[in-house]
């Protein structure tokens, strides 16, 4: 790198120039300072910025996209990624890119997206479902390819095709088709209860306040002190903890309908008030503070960390074992669950509402009433959960 010095005003001022590259259009570009000295020192100060411009890193050009007939399907969802995968849950772009890299990076995703048609994208579904992939795994396979073509071809001033916006998924007969989930009997959802608490307090409760409420499990695991009134007794539902690379994070939830208010029944306060001095305990022994903030089913002495969802599950499926339940029940269950109980004693609005569905925006405008049957639910549900003679639920299942 070279510099240069020219004297401009009088006998001691000097303007130094040093030589730093080209810019995108090959012109040639200069730093330029003034200096005020004599030529020696004038020159030691052109040497230090020679120097210090030798030291910065060489900046890499970067390269304009190019969309035309070279570009692959693998392209597309590359710079999708890369533009585009910020805006999306991060538990969604995990799926994307599992999605990605088991069923279309090494096969499809090679082809060049202006010699594919629809024949060839349905072929490709075809295969994927001969090779054992569900209809969820296709449907997916489909969302992921649609929206990068659909992308390029924005991107490309609509000159690149867009051939999966017109393909069609094959059909899958219903023996093929995965069994329905389940909604646990009564006897199934207490012994769950009673292997929780056995195997540990704070899963036990975990799984007493998802079982009563419906709750999420990612709602479950955001579930903070400071969101339980226990003088009101209710619990306030407005996060979650999803999956992330690297671990969990905590966010906002997708819909209004999520942030909700539920009614807890007396028992189930009464097992959250006993938690809540056992952390307690544990934080003192520890010298530490359990914030009103921090999260109550945290395996963390101060509840800063929230439960990671999969750990749940895990431990889920291990008292499930251990309580001798059917394996088609899983920690979701306990939604279907709450909806089948509530069946008899809510109107569909009002259980639409306490679960969380996002099809119930009517149900805001009867707030009153809403809170009234509320409570009832919460009783109804701590009845049935509560040891005691069983109830018998009407049949049914969550709708979504």
């Amino acid at each position: 790198m070279s510099g240069s010095k020219r004297l401009i005003r009088g006998k001691d001022t000097w303007q130094l120039r040093v030589y730093i590259g080209r810019d995108s259009n090959g012109r040639v570009r200069h730093l330029h300072r003034n200096f005020q000295g004599s030529a020696r020192a004038a020159d030691r100060e052109l040497a230090r910025l020679v120097t210090e411009q030798e030291l910065l890193p060489v900046p890499i050009p970067e390269e304009p996209t190019v969309w035309g007939p070279t570009t692959t399907i693998n392209d597309a969802i590359t710079a999708w990624k890369a533009n585009g995968w910020e805006d999306l849950s991060p538990k969604t772009t995990l799926g994307y890119q599992s999605t990605w890299d088991c069923h279309v990076k090494k096969s499809i995703g090679n082809r060049r997206i202006a010699t594919l048609n629809t024949y060839d994208v349905e072929r490709h579904f075809r295969r994927l479902k001969s090779e054992g992939s569900g209809q969820s795994s296709v449907r997916q396979v489909r969302a992921l390819m649609n929206r990068a073509c659909k992308l390029a071809r924005k991107w490309s001033g609509g000159t690149l095709p867009n051939p999966v916006a017109e393909a069609e998924l094959p059909s899958w007969a219903m023996s093929e088709r995965p069994d329905e989930v389940r909604s646990p009997e009564l006897a199934e959802v207490q012994a769950l209860l009673k292997a929780a608490t056995a195997h540990d307090e704070r899963f036990g409760a975990f799984v007493r306040v998802v079982a009563a409420t419906g709750m999420r499990r990612g709602e479950a695991c955001a579930l903070r002190w400071s969101d339980i009134d226990f003088e009101g007794a209710c619990v306030t539902v407005d996060e979650s903890v999803i999956s992330a690379q690297g671990g969990a994070i905590v966010k906002q939830p997708k819909t209004r309908a999520s942030i909700r208010s539920l009614a807890l029944d007396d028992d189930t306060l009464a097992v959250l008030r006993h938690l809540r001095k056992a952390q307690l305990k544990l934080a003192g022994a520890c010298s530490i503070d359990l914030e009103d903030e921090g999260f109550a089913f945290s395996f963390d002495p101060g509840g800063t960390i929230p439960p990671h969802p999969d750990a749940m599950s895990h431990l889920f499926s291990q008292t499930r074992d251990a309580a001798k339940v059917a394996s088609d029940i899983h920690l979701h269950s306990l939604r279907h669950f709450q909806a089948t109980a509530l069946d008899p004693v809510l109107p569909e609005r009002q259980k639409q509402a306490r679960l969380g569905w996002s099809t119930v925006h009517m149900a805001r405008h009867y707030t009153d009433a809403i809170g009234a049957e509320d409570r009832k639910a919460a009783v109804h549900i701590g009845k049935l959960l509560s040891p005691g003679a069983p109830q018998v639920l009407s049949e049914g299942a969550e709708a979504g």
